[in-house]
């Protein structure tokens, strides 16, 4: 028994079988990925190595040929992200202009599809992107446009002239002037640093903010926080101020922000991530004490590493799941609550074990001071934290060198794992 495909190849029956996996798998392992790169128990070495198997699955799929292509179009019908991002690396790879327009007039009317096809651009080396990218740039239609300023965002490329043009377009979609603004900051863009204050007071929540962020990544200190500072209480999960606020702040501001959430109850978490922001080793008690409470205990934990550098479930500084505590999904069929818990790969730590750990080496942190991972943030150190911590120790340390240098792009660490490697 044999198959055709359409350019009349015979194929034994059981390599369509085999392509097919290869196709599923690349889909769900790029699932996987997309919660790995901001898992806090990924290193980037972890990441390279699902970043392969990746690769492996994508490589089967490029030796199958038409076959490899024809399967992964027949698995756009579902529509999701992992789908995409295969069949967009073929279709990349293959500079095939109807393949790509197929997989980017899916992507326009779906942002998980979206994101699938913006990951396939940042997998796909630089060097075989730039035609496409300057078209996407050059079209007419804003949603390419938004593709491509995507494209050389994560490739961390300036893309010239348009991304001043786009910031400045009123009449472009805001989707497009918001990530054009977020670029600026991305890509240091400081030619324009002057040019993001004639945003700070835009009608549009978006754009004010990400003119302000990107001024703040630009070196700005002033207006910038004040704008970012609005953002505090106002849509924290649409607009991340705190990040940048509670590193930039002098330590004595940040203190009286964070009192300021403190009157919110439902920012408790914000609370005690900002604490692990801020860096600051006069935390690290209340930090303890949170850890006896189970809805903030993880994250108490994680914070408590960012400052100290201890990790607790390898130095032993953790315990087992309190009895009868549920967070996040469940398989209770009536639970309506299906989002993913975003505890869940924390350890638990113990209190007790923590607090002892603290006592034997708190003479070596000083309050007032800002620590990332147990030293002084500095250049070294945040790339040390690049090279060596966990996923979302490496966000938060390429945000500190960011601040620190305000020529350097922001170092990306969703960034395929040996494109990372090899810049560190």
């Amino acid at each position: 028994m044999v198959v055709s495909t359409n350019n009349n190849l015979i194929i034994p029956p059981y390599i369509p079988h085999i392509i097919e996996q290869h196709a599923e798998e690349a889909a769900f392992l790029w699932i996987l990925r997309s919660h790995a790169v901001r898992a806090p128990h990924y290193r980037l070495k972890d990441l390279a190595k699902l970043d392969n198997r990746v690769e492996a699955h994508l490589d089967g799929l490029r030796v199958a040929g038409p076959l490899g292509w024809e399967l992964c179009e027949r698995a756009l019908t579902i529509g999701e992200s992992g789908e995409v991002f295969a069949a967009a690396l073929l279709a990349l790879d293959s500079k095939d202009p109807q393949k790509l327009a197929k997989i980017i007039s899916i992507a326009e009317h779906s942002v998980d599809a979206s994101k699938g096809l913006v990951s396939a651009l940042g997998w796909t080396d630089p060097s075989k992107l730039s035609g496409t990218v300057k078209h996407l740039l050059e079209s007419n239609s804003s949603f390419h446009q938004l593709i491509g300023i995507s494209a050389c965002a994560v490739h961390r490329v300036n893309p010239g002239k348009i991304l001043e043009t786009l910031i400045h377009d009123k009449n472009a979609p805001l989707p497009l002037r918001a990530r054009a603004l977020r670029a600026v900051g991305e890509l240091k863009r400081r030619d324009l640093i002057h040019q993001l204050r004639d945003y700070f007071q835009d009608t549009e929540a978006s754009i004010r903010f990400w003119a302000a962020w990107s001024s703040a990544l630009l070196g700005n200190r002033s207006e910038a926080l004040e704008v970012l500072k609005t953002f505090v209480v106002l849509g924290p999960r649409l607009f991340p101020a705190l990040p940048v606020l509670l590193r930039v702040l002098p330590v004595s501001d940040s203190k009286t922000l964070l009192q300021g959430l403190a009157q919110y109850p439902e920012r408790q978490r914000d609370l005690v991530a900002g604490a692990g922001m801020i860096g600051d080793p006069l935390y690290v008690p209340w930090l303890i004490k949170q850890m006896a409470n189970p809805e903030l205990a993880r994250l108490a934990g994680e914070s408590f590493s960012l400052i100290t550098g201890a990790d607790i479930a390898y130095e032993d500084l953790d315990r087992d799941k309190p009895e009868g505590f549920e967070a996040g999904p469940t398989e209770n069929p009536e639970d309506d609550d299906v989002a993913l818990e975003s505890d869940e790969n924390l350890a638990w730590p113990d209190p007790q074990k923590v607090q002892a750990w603290w006592t034997a080496r708190e003479h070596n942190f000083q309050s007032g001071s800002r620590y990332l991972l147990g030293a002084p943030i500095t250049e070294t150190q945040c790339r040390k934290v690049l090279r060596e911590g966990f996923q979302t120790q490496r966000a938060a340390a390429a945000l500190e060198l960011a601040l620190l240098k305000p020529d350097e792009p922001l170092f990306e660490v969703r960034a395929p794992g040996w494109r990372q490697q090899r810049l560190l």
